[in-house]
């Protein structure tokens, strides 16, 4: 399994993770999935408050019971929580249903209305007492990266965790060169897509399998390998079932040559600059 160094933490994380977004639906399967997926090294783990309303942090939380110092563990606190003193209570309730001591990282979900010194503020509490051992954000455009930034200062934001996949590229444009340039890691979430990974009538479908054929690989280990071909990015796609898993695990030695990386940047192209789109 590839590992790269997570922005300023210096922690060793496996480019490929598992996403649990809309687990809580099929708990043992997810369960069992999770568990799989530690065993072949997708030790990191993102989840969110938000996600089944705790049920799926509960979830997670029963999955990686007993290997917990395996496991590179994130969550996300909701915006609407992201108060100085209602981002420190959101973090202990996250930390209960997960049945651990302390997050690897923790993020702000989104951006809204609310000022963002109150929650920065508090994560640097959280990491100053142990609770968590870095923070960073989600969802955001370089707007809000800078204001993050002149509150923080420097080396202090780890991550943006954003919608990246071969369909949708528009964090090429400015998100991650500004990262790289602060060291920010870049840590893409539905890299299939939502029901729209490209079709084998497609000229993108047809680009993905021509590679996967040369590769002895599959269309969608290609596409993961695309979207980690930088050394600033990940990728945690969701996967609740043992052979999704397996399949993605998979990706995670596939290195693309400059060959096929121009193949799919022309066949699958970053389109214009525009507004960061979220899920």
């Amino acid at each position: 399994m590839q590992h790269r160094a997570l922005g300023r933490t210096k922690a060793s994380v496996p480019v490929i993770g598992q996403g649990t977004w809309a687990m809580e639906s099929q708990p043992d399967a997810s369960i069992a999935a999770l568990r799989r997926g530690l065993e072949l090294g997708l030790t990191h783990i993102d989840t969110a408050e938000m996600y089944g309303a705790g049920k799926v942090e509960e979830l997670v939380g029963r999955a990686v019971r007993g290997r917990r110092d395996e496991v590179y563990l994130v969550s996300k606190v909701l915006p609407s929580n992201a108060t100085y003193d209602g981002t420190l209570r959101a973090c202990e309730r996250s930390l209960k249903r997960l049945g651990t001591e302390r997050l690897d990282l923790y993020l702000l979900h989104w951006r809204d209305r609310l000022p963002l010194e109150p929650a920065i503020r508090a994560f640097e509490k959280l990491e100053g007492d142990g609770r968590i051992r870095a923070w960073g954000v989600s969802n955001f455009d370089v707007a809000d990266l800078e204001e993050a930034l002149s509150i923080a200062g420097s080396g202090r934001i780890a991550c943006n965790q954003v919608l990246y996949h071969v369909k949708e590229r528009a964090i090429e444009h400015a998100v991650i060169p500004w990262c790289e340039r602060h060291g920010v890691a870049v840590v893409g979430y539905s890299p299939f897509g939502e029901g729209d990974f490209p079709g084998p009538e497609s000229a993108g479908g047809r680009a993905l399998a021509e590679v996967a054929r040369r590769r002895g690989a599959t269309p969608r280990q290609v596409a993961l390998a695309f979207l980690i071909r930088r050394d600033s990015l990940f990728a945690i796609p969701k996967a609740s079932r043992i052979e999704h898993v397996e399949e993605n695990a998979g990706a995670a030695g596939l290195r693309l040559d400059d060959e096929e990386v121009a193949i799919l940047d022309r066949t699958l192209p970053r389109g214009a600059a525009r507004q960061l789109p979220m899920l």
